[in-house]
């Protein structure tokens, strides 16, 4: 909807294609934007689930996408199953909230689009640390991010490459006798099975205040070795929805980490990675990740944004406890992919 095209998901019965188009920006065009057709809208799927080559939309941030692979994640939705009892100190993250099986998906995303969403997510990267003889390197494969089910308006091209990403050509090949058309190369299973521990997704976690939903996904990307210590890192991805019809802005974050070693880090700052969002009916939500490490192989991280209304009151959005589990560690270290 924020590119000019028209959606589908209001009309999920409908079997009526939909003509999509999206502005292409260029240089050579002095008027800035011309709208061009990309698609054809496909139904969206009420069950099941889609398969690897699947062209689609992304419902809130507008890229155009294509799935590499389903993962199935436990959900923790507190606004289904709020906690029994209240949790005591240092046991936030603990799984009193009944988990559901939520299927999400590992994408790619179109570089063409990136630069029209910078402002209202980071195109999402997976990241892990290298090989314990390099302790400083981090890789990341940028453009590959996770989304859910719902996140999906899938969609049709007759392009051969209707996605430009690096990695499309290396891990898909076009096949007109499939439906979608395009399957996963052996490089792509291979990369797959080797990554699949850096790689995957198990735990979601999803939280409402005031109809701001805060939605929390971590990662865990290995294990250092620093002053005769293990240093375990992990990366956690949050996005922010407002749901509801005020205008609102972030402006602080206020965080409590617990380490299984017996430390409780308090962390305050203004906005997140630099930014304070608005969050509108126009721009509903916002979407970041960032890093966090601790000297034991697990603990929890919870806390709270601090967001401010027009009218200069402020209310504090709760973030959803999450456990930071390092139970991967002792598979083999990441295997690279060299772009």
């Amino acid at each position: 909807q924020n590119f000019g095209c028209k959606h589908t998901h209001t009309n999920t019965h409908s079997r009526v294609p939909f003509i999509m188009v999206l502005p292409v920006f260029g240089r050579n065009r002095p008027e800035g934007k011309v709208l061009e057709t990309v698609g054809v809208f496909e139904a969206v799927k009420q069950h099941g689930k889609y398969e690897t080559g699947q062209l689609f939309l992304h419902s809130v941030f507008g890229y155009r996408g294509i799935v590499l692979f389903p993962w199935h994640a436990r959900l923790y939705d507190r606004d289904i199953t709020p906690p029994i009892k209240p949790e005591p100190p240092g046991a936030h993250g603990s799984k009193e909230v009944k988990g559901k099986t939520h299927t999400y998906y590992q994408v790619l995303i179109d570089t063409r689009d990136c630069p029209h969403i910078s402002q209202r997510s980071q195109t999402e990267a997976v990241t892990f640390l290298a090989n314990h003889d390099d302790s400083r390197a981090l890789y990341a494969i940028p453009g590959l991010d996770y989304v859910s089910h719902e996140d999906i308006l899938p969609y049709n091209s007759t392009e051969q490459v209707p996605i430009q990403h690096e990695l499309f050509e290396r891990f898909l090949m076009f096949n007109p006798a499939k439906s979608p058309p395009f399957t996963a190369r052996d490089t792509l299973k291979a990369w797959q099975e080797k990554n699949h521990p850096w790689l995957e997704l198990s735990d979601v976690h999803r939280e409402t205040t005031e109809n701001i939903r805060v939605t929390v996904i971590p990662f865990y990307m290995g294990m250092r070795e620093a002053q005769n210590s293990h240093v375990y890192w992990w990366r956690y991805c949050i996005r922010l929805e407002n749901m509801g019809n005020e205008v609102v802005q972030l402006r602080e974050r206020h965080w409590r980490i617990f380490s299984l070693s017996g430390t409780l880090e308090t962390v305050r700052g203004r906005g997140v990675v630099g930014r304070e969002p608005v969050l509108s009916k126009e721009q509903p939500a916002f979407q970041y990740s960032s890093h966090v490490s601790l000297q034991a192989p697990s603990g929890h991280m919870w806390g709270t944004f601090r967001i401010e209304r027009t009218d200069g009151s402020h209310f504090d959005v709760r973030i959803p406890p999450f456990s930071l589990e390092s139970n991967k560690d002792d598979k083999a270290p990441p295997a690279g992919y060299t772009l």
